[in-house]
């Protein structure tokens, strides 16, 4: 018996798509195929083969150290697995065993910016065949299940905020002196593609039209719904602005899109970074803006439009835009914001984004077409676009674990028929309550928050918060907090 068939993974859909894939690697000429693997930072892991081990890695998957699901930012290992007891916290982790990554044939593409190298996305299995429960893509693919189940699927398009820099030296620079390697290791010295605070100007694009059109080329060529690229306000910021796609598509596209932007700028000099918060005095935040509805599964209706005006309803009713089940979603994102935070910003970073009048949140509220406030709602009655804006994230969260947060809060809206607020119109007045101020924080709230525990699963909740806490008090106890996230960050993500 193979691995795959151990998995539950042998269905007649997946064979004919391995029959398929090996077909197409053998004749397009292919020499070395990535098995990637998504972990908890939304970092892309895995090994490399040579095209001849395709077949063998299908059908029984490749070897992965158990360690890489425990890794803080650093890349430290959060928990003593060779210690006594870790076979109670964390079962099947005890020391450091070997997971099985294995490849989704229908995950290929061809990598744009290489040689002859192909490109599958993994999910990771415990020896026995079942599915590894901490896996952030396992994770979204639950939630997505609870929505299927009511007959609905989400749908989410993105906003993604980041910054790109050219490289002063890409072949001897800083990070790669082996004199001044550790652990994280130095930052890349940089300068800007564009000088910034001149928002959407024509003259900047065109000065960054160099690293855009690398941006513009690799998306395109791995298939990725890009609409467009956009100058921001800050210094060398741009935005990405990605076509709606089903929920776990969407997640999908953002690690591949990352990964991709960052392998291709560098090999042509330039440095990418989705760190919130380049560590520059002069820069603006950075974020990630979701927008997100729900649809009938069989009719693909959206089911936050409301088909009509309500009669004897404020102005500020949240269901003046949105259907009862969609304003009670609504109220679910803001009940549950506090943890829901910890999933969107999952770093440390993150949290000095939070500040008035700077385009991003700062307290939990809603407003009709207002982006001051942590939740946008868009639509009219009879518009099927309607739908909600998360302006909570940051570009570096993990995308399962951002877009799960989001269906377990809205549902748990829709289970309580929660009520939404009434819209602000002044998101940054005084008296609202306000998005935690940091990591920890925003942790805590998670922990202490029942229906999330209990939607995610406990285990799931206590491992992630034992790696965030540490990444916190990391950060808490360096000694120049600057260069911190220099070297956590800005080099990595």
């Amino acid at each position: 018996m193979s691995f795959a068939e151990r998995c539950g993974l042998n269905s007649p859909e997946r064979q004919a798509d391995c029959v398929q894939l090996l077909q197409q690697v053998e004749a397009s000429g292919i020499e070395l195929i990535r098995l990637g693997w998504c972990d908890l930072h939304g970092v892309v892991r895995g090994k490399t083969i040579v095209a001849s081990q395709l077949r063998q890695a299908l059908a029984n998957g490749i070897g992965m150290v158990s360690t890489l699901l425990l890794k803080d930012s650093s890349d430290r290992t959060a928990f003593k697995v060779f210690e006594p007891g870790i076979e109670e916290t964390l079962p099947g982790f005890a020391g450091a065993s070997n997971f099985t990554l294995m490849p989704d044939p229908a995950s290929w593409h061809v990598l744009p910016w290489t040689e002859k190298t192909g490109w599958l996305q993994c999910q990771p299995f415990f020896a026995d065949g079942r599915i590894v429960p901490l896996d952030s893509r396992h994770v979204l693919q639950q939630a997505v299940l609870r929505l299927a189940e009511r007959g609905w699927q989400m749908r989410c398009g993105l906003e993604v905020e980041f910054h790109i820099y050219r490289l002063k030296d890409p072949l001897h620079g800083a990070d790669l002196d082996p004199d001044r390697a550790a652990w994280p290791g130095p930052a890349p010295e940089v300068s800007l593609i564009h000088p910034g605070y001149n928002l959407l100007t024509e003259a900047w694009m065109d000065r960054s039209e160099e690293p855009l059109r690398i941006v513009q080329r690799t998306a395109q060529a791995l298939g990725l719904p890009l609409i467009s690229l956009e100058i921001e306000l800050g210094p060398s910021q741009v935005e990405a602005v990605f076509d709606v796609r089903d929920v776990l598509t969407a997640a999908d596209h953002m690690v591949l899109f990352r990964n991709a932007t960052r392998q291709a700028l560098r090999r042509a000099g330039y440095h990418a970074t989705f760190m919130c918060r380049p560590p520059f005095e002069h820069i603006m935040s950075s974020g990630w803006h979701l927008h997100q509805s729900v649809c009938e599964l069989t009719t693909g209706s959206n089911v936050f439009m409301r088909d009509a005006a309500a009669s004897g309803l404020g102005a500020l009713d949240a269901k003046q835009v949105l259907s009862d089940v969609g304003a009670s979603w609504l109220a679910g994102l803001l009940a549950h914001a506090p943890a829901l935070t910890a999933l969107c910003t999952s770093t440390s970073n993150g949290y000095g984004r939070f500040r008035p009048n700077a385009m991003a949140p700062q307290s939990i509220l809603w407003g009709r077409d207002n982006r001051g406030a942590m939740l946008r709602v868009i639509g009219a009655p009879g518009d099927s676009a309607s739908r909600i804006e998360n302006r909570l994230g940051e570009p570096a969260a993990n995308p399962y674990l951002y877009m799960a947060s989001q269906i377990h809060a809205g549902l748990a809206g829709v289970d309580a028929q929660l009520q939404a607020p009434p819209a602000t119109e002044t998101p940054y007045s005084a008296g609202a309550a306000t998005i935690p101020s940091s990591l920890a924080d925003a942790v805590r709230a998670l922990q202490k928050d029942t229906a999330l525990c209990q939607a995610l699963g406990q285990p799931f909740v206590d491992y992630y918060s034992t790696i965030k806490q540490a990444e916190h008090q990391r950060m808490a106890q360096a000694e120049d907090a600057q260069e911190f996230h220099r070297r956590e960050y800005f080099g990595r993500i």
